[in-house]
């Protein structure tokens, strides 16, 4: 069991891995530019960025692009350059089959980014000066879908401020996709849990996804643990299975 936990984690690090490597790129590309931008000069560079990533044959990401911090782009307080991939069925935006820009005017739920400084998927590259997760939550300003969203902070020179984050949303089903198969081979039930042992995935049919697993002390008393590389992210399993 230790070992397909162990290979289990290093999945997910390897999964979160490649997704970043994506955004390393387009910070670099991002971070080349002017101490000011114009807000069409910026679109134009982020969508073809995230426009490729989004409308791919298997595309890992279902939202992406940057947001910028205030004063940056010129005339504007708060910017979003955030592209959407492919939405089949969206209760938001409906069907459609290519990549579109996000609107914040037409969202019902947009009211809490205008003061997006404070939220967790900005403040924390922003304070910390490195790649966040944030997650997973459903997000209903987007996709309506259960998402983690993917952070790292842009700046214009080694040590001049953060213009702003680029980043990603990847929904949970996508990395089900690459994870359960590894699950369901373990010998018993097995969870993904974020750092406050919320469920992201799970093979226990008494522990839904969502959920919180919570124990006397600790949310992982009694249960057997391999950390994921590079992300706040668990595999756990029941120390004694017969108490799940």
């Amino acid at each position: 069991m230790t070992e397909t936990m162990t290979d289990c984690a290093a999945a997910v690090g390897a999964f979160f891995a490649g997704a970043f490597a994506e955004l390393d790129g387009w910070r670099d590309d991002l971070a080349g530019g002017d101490p000011t931008v114009r807000p069409a000069d910026l679109d134009a560079r982020v969508e073809g960025l995230a426009r490729p990533a989004l409308t791919d044959s298997s595309p890992l990401f279902v939202g992406a692009g940057f947001i910028a911090a205030p004063g940056y782009v010129r005339g504007r307080d708060i910017h979003f350059a955030w592209w959407l991939g492919p939405q089949g069925g969206n209760p938001l935006l409906g069907s459609s089959s290519s990549a579109t820009r996000l609107d914040l005017a037409t969202r019902a739920y947009a009211d809490y980014v205008r003061n997006f400084r404070t939220l967790e998927w900005d403040q924390v590259p922003q304070s910390t000066n490195q790649t966040h997760v944030t997650g997973p939550y459903v997000d209903h300003l987007c996709t309506c879908e259960y998402i983690f969203t993917l952070t790292m902070p842009v700046r214009i020179g080694e040590d001049a401020p953060m213009v702003g984050v680029v980043g990603a949303d990847v929904a949970v089903k996508r990395l089900e996709q690459v994870l359960l198969p590894l699950l369901l081979a373990a010998d018993g039930p097995m969870l993904l849990l974020n750092d406050v042992g919320r469920i992201v995935v799970s093979t226990d049919p008494t522990r839904p996804v969502g959920d919180m697993l919570a124990g006397p002390g600790h949310p992982l008393t009694g249960y057997n643990r391999a950390a994921c590389p590079g992300v706040d992210l668990v595999i756990a399993s029941p120390a004694h299975p017969s108490q799940t």
